[in-house]
């Protein structure tokens, strides 16, 4: 892995699964940079470990459904895990959780907000990751502190980004 500036070697491990139908549209160096800068970015230390999946709107809508009680698709979903209590985190890899992302989504909101698909993606992983770390964008304080983060990520890996999301 490459040494983000100003840090050591960094540690995170992040894993893609891309669905059959999207390898060929879908770049994973794409998706671990803007993983890993959202991680340099919230200044995530240790030895963690997250996927990123791209797939359909059925599965988004299944997982959607399943979780959240809401049918019908959603762009991306972040699944965290509890941390196990009194775990030595130390030595061992954590891992932080799964971030979920619709292609079909991806591509719509890319288009209707005039920008490539792969910028689209990667702020999603962005979106994705910082919900896996504990932001949240119910009330406005947290919104504007999450969609402050995404930004700064977003800009630092210059992600094609022409309209902001909501």
């Amino acid at each position: 892995m490459k040494k983000a500036k100003g840090q050591g070697q960094a540690t995170a491990r992040i894993n893609t699964n891309i669905s059959g139908r999207y390898l060929d549209k879908v770049k994973p160096t794409l998706l671990k940079e803007a993983a890993q800068a959202a991680l340099d970015q919230q200044r995530v230390r240790g030895k963690v470990e997250i996927t990123v999946a791209i797939t359909g709107d059925a599965q988004l809508r299944a997982l959607n459904l399943a979780f959240r009680k809401i049918n019908k698709p959603t762009d991306v979903l972040s699944f965290g895990l509890e941390p196990a209590e009194e775990t030595d985190l130390s030595e061992e890899r954590h891992y932080l959780g799964d971030v979920i992302i619709s292609y079909p989504m991806a591509r719509a909101q890319a288009k209707a907000r005039n920008h490539p698909v792969e910028a689209e993606l990667q702020l999603l992983v962005v979106h994705g990751v910082l919900h896996l770390l504990g932001h949240d964008h119910y009330k406005p304080k947290e919104k504007a502190k999450m969609w402050k983060a995404q930004s700064i990520v977003v800009r630092k890996i210059g992600a094609a980004i022409t309209a902001p999301s909501e």
